[in-house]
């Protein structure tokens, strides 16, 4: 006869383990359907490039290849960071995935200069006397057909980033919308040449130069990100208020200090000590230590990191 006794921690790792699967699946086939779009994408960059005598397509299909290289790098990430605990890594493998995400970013400011300096380059000849030569129309398609896709894909991206909370995949999406304003450079460039001769071909470098300060600050803003919770950074004065409204509104507790927070890969840590009634015996602590538990588990997830030291509350002075 099989005992009708349930193990709830067994239960509660079990839900973990399948909650941060889910989580990864996901992830992977958002960054899979990246890399195949990039891959299209890039051969045929470099074919309208070389055929349309475009060299700001062959920098754009450049621009995709480094997208190919981060989305392998996010998959890596993710499925590295999946790896459980043991017991050289006892919070984890989550900081993998900030780890891919400061690459993305860093990355994504190393194409951002390139942009850039290729523009200053191209402007400067220009006003040099340099005579830019004009593209063929494919290069014009191929930037349009680039807008579209990358736009899409970021949009397809950052929804999802969201939805699992993932600075990877959100750094991933910035990058494929880099694409897309690089692309833009593309096409007004080779458009404006074409249409309206080949001494407006400067468009192509000055849209470029001006579309790489975006890329630059939205690279800076995921690289320094990463860079912040990679050095144990908290969680900010906001979330930290909030956790220690949903520690002070426990029944059971009377205070609460030391509170230590950082975020390691999707997860959040936290580090507190509670203050409960000192007549109270050592069961009923641990009780509302519990209750402390759920209820942040239940509003940051199940696979937080939770340390909850109980004290006895000094205005106690009856026992």
């Amino acid at each position: 006869m099989r005992s009708g006794i349930q193990n709830p921690i067994g239960s509660e790792k079990a839900v973990e383990v399948k909650s941060d699967d889910l989580r990864c699946a996901k992830a992977m086939r958002v960054t899979k359907l990246a890399l195949l779009t990039n891959i299209v994408l890039t051969t045929f960059k470099f074919f309208a490039g070389v055929v349309g005598n475009s060299a700001a397509m062959v920098a754009d299909a450049v621009h995709s290849l480094s997208d190919m290289l981060t989305d392998v790098a996010v998959m890596v990430g993710f499925k590295l960071s999946q790896k459980p605990r043991d017991s050289t890594h006892n919070y984890g493998h989550g900081k993998i995935e900030t780890l891919s995400a400061g690459f993305v970013g860093l990355v994504l400011f190393l194409v951002g200069l390139e942009i850039f300096y290729s523009g200053l380059e191209k402007v400067l000849a220009f006003f040099g006397g340099e005579i830019l030569q004009a593209p063929g129309w494919i290069a014009v398609f191929a930037a349009v057909a680039s807008i579209l896709s990358k736009e899409s894909l970021y949009r397809y991206t950052i929804r999802h980033s969201r939805e699992l909370e993932s600075d990877a995949l959100e750094a991933n999406a910035w990058h494929q919308r880099s694409d897309a304003m690089s692309s833009v450079g593309t096409m007004l460039g080779s458009g404006g040449a074409i249409l309206l001769g080949g001494r407006w071909a400067v468009l192509d470098p000055l849209a470029a130069l001006i579309l790489s300060f975006f890329i630059l600050k939205v690279a800076f803003d995921i690289f320094y990100r990463s860079i912040n919770e990679l050095l144990e950074a908290s969680l900010g004065s906001d979330v930290n208020e909030e956790i220690e409204k949903i520690i002070r509104c426990t029944d059971g507790v009377l205070d609460c200090h030391k509170l230590k927070t950082r975020k390691i890969g999707s997860a959040i840590a936290v580090d507190v000590h509670i203050e409960v009634d000192r007549g109270l015996n050592i069961v009923d602590a641990h009780q509302i230590s519990s209750h402390v538990e759920n209820k942040l588990r239940g509003t940051y997830g199940g696979n937080s990191h939770l340390s909850i030291h109980v004290e006895p509350h000094p205005g106690n002075t009856d026992f």
